[in-house]
């Protein structure tokens, strides 16, 4: 049996990891001295409040691996196997701390996946990767297949600012727009586990018309495309993307996740993304 462990940098909201029984991990959030789970203590809404009326920048942290050891503990009793699928290890220690939890388990089968990615590209990877796993796949398989969407996925978004990606440490490369920059609406992607900038636009709305040439461009037009939009405090544009592209692309559903405080710690508010993936080669 394999379980496919998680954590709220995918987006995916609590109660529905719960409700499909994937083991969840929170991110810490850090205001000043006071810390919060990401899954129980902040939520979205609460953060986003908290960020526009605090005078310092918020950080994250890490889940310590001692968040890991139960679930450790309990999947992979009399033989079964975990997968733990993180985010990008390079805007993220999560995959390293996955790893620290499972040198406490020798002999346990605890194999750790970075997925190069985040957000909900990395939700649409672990539902799959349930899925799989419920089916009565092989971890190899899963694995393989995991890494085959990594592979696939494209990733762009458009914020507001740069100003939190940049005091953050997440710019990446991006970091070539930062200065005079500051003030455009930058199109930027999320490539092989970090920030790029793709091309920079004078408004939102002439950025907003981009990316959306950027997905008609390479999304395939069906189901399979597995294409959803985070977003951070803008519903209505979310939503209203979502309905043109179901028109457009010709696909039935197009979920929308509200990112988490982990990673609108980074992205700020306003921010708006789509991920999918192409076609299997």
């Amino acid at each position: 049996m394999v379980t496919i462990v998680a954590d709220t940098t995918s987006s995916i909201p609590v109660d529905q990891a719960d409700a499909l029984g994937i083991p969840y991990i929170p991110q810490i959030i850090v205001f000043g001295n006071e810390t919060y789970r990401d899954d129980t203590e902040m939520d979205s809404k609460t953060f986003l409040k908290r960020l526009r009326e605090s005078t310092t920048l918020p950080k994250t942290a890490a889940p310590p691996p001692a968040l890991y050891h139960p679930i450790y503990e309990k999947y992979t009793q009399n033989g079964n196997t975990i997968i733990v699928l993180t985010p990008s290890a390079d805007v993220s220690g999560t995959f390293r701390s996955a790893e620290v939890a499972a040198a406490d388990f020798p002999g346990r089968d605890i194999r750790i996946v970075d997925t190069r990615t985040i957000g909900s590209g990395l939700a649409s990877i672990v539902l799959e990767a349930h899925r799989w796993a419920k089916e009565g796949l092989d971890a190899d398989t899963i694995i393989e297949r995991v890494k085959d969407m990594s592979r696939r996925e494209r990733v762009y978004f458009v914020v507001d600012t740069l100003e939190y990606l940049y005091k953050g440490g997440r710019i990446g490369g991006a970091k070539m727009l930062v200065g005079s920059l500051l003030q455009v609406k930058p199109i930027l992607q999320f490539k092989d586990g970090r920030t790029e900038p793709v091309e920079s636009q004078r408004t939102k709305r002439r950025a907003m018309a981009r990316l959306k040439e950027l997905v008609y461009s390479d999304c395939p037009r069906h189901d399979g495309a597995l294409l959803t939009i985070m977003h951070g405090d803008a519903e209505e544009e979310a939503l209203n993307l979502a309905e043109e592209f179901k028109n457009q692309l010709g696909i039935s559903s197009v979920r929308i996740y509200d990112l988490p405080p982990a990673i609108l710690v980074h992205a700020g508010p306003g921010v708006i993304a789509v991920s999918y993936f192409t076609e299997a080669g």
